[in-house]
């Protein structure tokens, strides 16, 4: 607690001081802990806010209100905004406003993100981009009811430099004509998953924007039609092709020829790209930074690791699901010292001595991904460790002749290690995880199916790695209550956390679980001995839940339903089958959680069909997936289910 003398003298602090402060906090947290500290300190972050991620949207008159200066808004988590909200904040903000300065706030907005934003129409879209003439950044991505009418209204903001489609799926070449005549200014573009689009959108895009810097096109039947319009992209440095199946080698011939600043490509499951291919774009781009190629190469070929002796500035390879010979590793370590990360996640033939030869010369190494290598063990991972001092992400899934020897070198050498997939290394015990937890750093731990550590080896994570915000315990049949409390003691900043089938954990164990105020994600499948009681404890401590997973967890009574529809009013995806909840408890449930998008429902023995059917009245307005028992297809009245299609919502039937 401050004194009265020493809050004087922070208080008479020049409001410049006051907001060169607040810009040195970077953590949200942080700044919502100054802003509470006086009003004062809240004016200053009213005048100094540029960003705001609007949670609740019953809350963004007021908001827009408060913070007239926003340079970028956030609606993402707004999936119900609409065309009427829109013309409403653009009229006045606010109920009760009598400001004749109408929709001052988007004035000086430079990036607006409505990705998910299913109500939102082209109208709306319209008035936003001509509210906002400074709009530089729009993201409408997952807008899946998206097409050429909401294109055409995007085209009006004249300004655009970024635009992200991904999975506007009814976007075709004459929305996306629309967009490059009217944004000729584009510098990065996503078009993922827009399957509709052809070359002849492409060519035109290509022909109008030719300053993009960014493309990404990754899913789309383009053909190498495309490829020879990108290759015109003077600019370029950025290329996503990824999954696109009609593109092969002689569409990457053109690439050779062309975008001569591309410093960027992923090619990743190109079922049409082979080694061949490659040899084409890397002869052609010497300064290329990036290459992902996972799941395309059956192998790595000699002639293109004869190419790749000239990638000397190359600091990412991705070559997922290649067979590769220890003279791979050979040329590449002799040739790309400044690779950063390599991906080699199910490729055949990596031994300890292919991977000890690429760490002797890539010693700037930070991401190493061997997942599946199954031939890797202690040897390997300690010349890891001694070699790649700055590593900060570490998946060795499935590695199961890694054992605490390997760990105890990690965590003596590599101390900014971030994030480490130890998934199925049956090796790993307790002793391996105290070895682990000298890297203080570490803030994504993943040990599902480890059957071999227990409480013991948790608290030595619990007490020494403070910064720990996901942990995947699935199926550590050792881990129970002891072990939670440890955590809950030293990991506050935890935010996802799966305990799914660790049969141990009890209503005592949720309860410490209930102190992880920043836990927004939570798995606890099949955790038979958990009750209402343990879950109550969740809802009430864990008010930022946004995701919760209880299938099978049968014992949870109506209470413990109760009390996750009253408190947990953040929750956006919940999945209850197989539970015991009843009819009264569903429809308070389904009815009060006013973020609810997404619930799984399959097999609620305890529910009538009419109690499903109310449940589902209670929410249709707001959900946008729900999966439902088979059966029920031919018992809920049609017009329930005319009314969840109509408002988009996606039934699945299990």
């Amino acid at each position: 607690m401050l004194s009265f003398q020493s809050s004087k003298n922070v208080l008479s602090l020049t409001e410049d001081l006051l907001v060169r402060i607040y810009e040195l906090l970077a953590a949200e947290s942080d700044r919502k802990s100054f802003r509470l500290v006086c009003r004062e300190f809240r004016r200053i972050d009213t005048l100094t806010r540029r960003h705001l991620r609007v949670i609740r949207i019953e809350f963004l008159p007021i908001l827009l209100r408060k913070y007239p200066r926003l340079q970028s808004l956030d609606l993402s988590a707004c999936p119900h905004i609409d065309d009427g909200v829109v013309s409403l904040l653009l009229t006045r903000v606010g109920p009760g406003s009598n400001s004749p300065i109408l929709g001052h706030w988007a004035w000086g907005l430079k990036s607006l993100v409505l990705s998910r934003a299913t109500g939102l129409r082209f109208s709306g879209l319209e008035m936003l981009a001509r509210a906002c003439p400074c709009l530089e950044s729009v993201d409408v991505s997952y807008c899946c009811g998206f097409g050429d009418r909401e294109a055409a209204a995007l085209s009006s903001a004249v300004g655009l430099r970024e635009l992200n489609m991904d999975k506007c799926l009814q976007l075709t070449d004459v929305g996306l004509a629309k967009i490059a005549v009217g944004c000729s200014k584009l510098e990065k573009l996503s078009l993922k998953w827009c399957m509709e689009m052809t070359d002849l959108g492409i060519d035109l895009l290509c022909k109008k924007c030719v300053d993009l810097k960014y493309l990404d096109v990754s899913y789309l039947k383009v053909t190498n039609e495309s490829l020879h319009s990108i290759a015109s992209l003077l600019k370029l440095e950025v290329l996503g092709l990824m999954a696109c199946p009609l593109i092969d080698d002689v569409g990457l011939q053109f690439i050779e020829r062309g975008c001569p600043s591309l410093k960027v490509i992923d090619v990743s499951r190109c079922e049409g790209v082979s080694s061949s291919g490659l040899i084409f774009v890397v002869r052609g781009h010497r300064n290329l930074l990036e290459l992902n190629a996972g799941y395309c190469l059956s192998e790595l070929s000699t002639a293109l690791l004869h190419q790749m002796k000239n990638l000397n500035h190359l600091e990412v390879i991705r070559i997922d699901g290649a067979r590769i010979s220890e003279t791979s590793f050979q040329v590449i370590s002799a040739n790309c010292k400044s690779l950063v990360e390599i991906g080699l996640s199910k490729c055949l033939g990596v031994t300890n001595m292919g991977i000890m030869r690429l760490v002797s010369a890539c010693i700037n190494l930070r991401v190493l991904n061997l997942t599946c290598c199954h031939s890797i063990t202690d040897a390997a991972i300690s010349a890891i460790a001694y070699s790649c001092r700055s590593l900060v992400c570490l998946k060795v899934e499935s590695c199961n002749m890694i054992t605490e020897k390997g760990l105890c070198q990690l965590g003596s050498f590599c101390l900014l290690l971030e994030e480490i997939d130890l998934t199925d290394c049956c090796g790993v015990n307790d002793k391996g995880l105290e070895y682990l937890s000298r890297c203080s750093e570490l803030s994504c731990l993943k040990l599902g199916l480890c059957t071999n550590i227990s409480n013991k080896g948790l608290s030595y994570i619990g007490f020494n790695c403070l910064k720990i915000h996901e942990l995947d315990l699935y199926r550590c049949t050792g881990i129970g209550d002891d072990g939670l409390e440890a955590l809950s003691n030293g990991c506050k900043k935890l935010r996802k956390l799966n305990l799914s089938y660790c049969n141990e954990v009890s209503d005592r164990g949720l309860g410490y679980i209930g102190r992880l105020e920043e836990l927004s994600d939570l798995e606890m499948r099949a955790l038979h001995k958990i009750t209402g009681v343990g879950l109550e404890a969740v809802a009430v401590g864990c008010k930022r839940l946004a995701d919760l997973d209880m299938k099978h967890c049968e014992k949870v009574g109506d209470s413990g339903f109760w009390a996750l529809a009253y408190y947990s009013k953040n929750l956006r995806q919940i999945n209850l089958s197989y539970c015991g909840i009843s009819d009264m408890a569903l429809c308070m449930v389904m009815g009060n959680l006013s973020r609810l998008q997404e619930a799984k429902l399959v097999h609620l023995s305890n529910c009538t069909v009419e109690g499903v059917e109310l449940a589902l009245r209670a929410c249709c307005v707001r959900i946008k997936k729900v999966k439902l028992f088979a059966p029920l297809r031919f018992m809920l009245s049609s017009e329930i289910l005319e009314i969840l299609h109509a408002r988009g919502c996606i039934i699945r039937w299990d």
